[in-house]
């Protein structure tokens, strides 16, 4: 299917989940994730969940780097320039609502994308290659290709995957897993 196409079914699959079903799935997402063999890294990149778009509520998952002690970092979007700034979460890190109402820290402790050793990819689909589909705006892609090469790229889904995405473009950046309230998708690296 075309990524167009994609973004109008999971959307409208999403639209179908109950706040109890996301919040249910939601938490077995965050528990299914405690299996990957990814908590030896310091530095995680977290988006932050909006609400309005029936995304996974990612509170579980910051409950579980705050537990561990991670260096939690969050993003700000520049919806001129489509780039993200990343800033470390601390106790006085202040957030505001940005015109697409998505939580943004509006300053503090800003920290490089080659810095980042885990990143937490919101999607809307994704394929049984890894391929995925955001809101179209490309901002996650533009973020991945400035991280280091090694990060570990996850992204978290209520649904399986699609079997292929058709429009697939090389500036694409596929995803090494995608965790389910099911299970755990695990996607070969292509060498760069």
């Amino acid at each position: 299917m075309f990524k167009k196409d994609l973004r109008k079914k999971y959307k409208a699959l999403r639209q179908q989940l109950s706040e109890a079903q996301i919040e249910d799935q939601s938490l077995a997402i965050a528990n299914r994730l405690l299996q990957l063999d990814i908590w030896e890294n310091t530095y995680f990149h977290l988006f932050l969940t909006i609400e309005e778009q029936k995304e996974v509520d990612t509170e579980f998952v910051l409950q579980i780097l705050a537990g561990k002690d991670k260096e939690i970092v969050v993003a700000k979007s520049n919806f001129d320039t489509l780039a993200m700034t990343h800033f470390l979460l601390t106790d006085n890190t202040k957030f505001q609502k940005n015109q697409y109402n998505i939580f943004e820290p509006v300053d503090g402790i800003e920290v490089p994308p080659s810095k980042l050793d885990v990143v937490f990819v919101p999607l809307m689909a994704y394929d049984s290659n890894g391929n995925r589909v955001g809101y179209g705006k490309g901002f996650y892609d533009k973020f991945l290709s400035q991280c280091k090469e090694e990060v570990i790229k996850v992204g978290f889904s209520f649904f399986e995957p699609e079997e292929n995405i058709t429009d697939v473009s090389p500036n694409d950046i596929r995803l090494d897993y995608c965790v389910t309230p099911e299970t755990i998708h695990k996607f070969p690296r292509t060498s760069s």
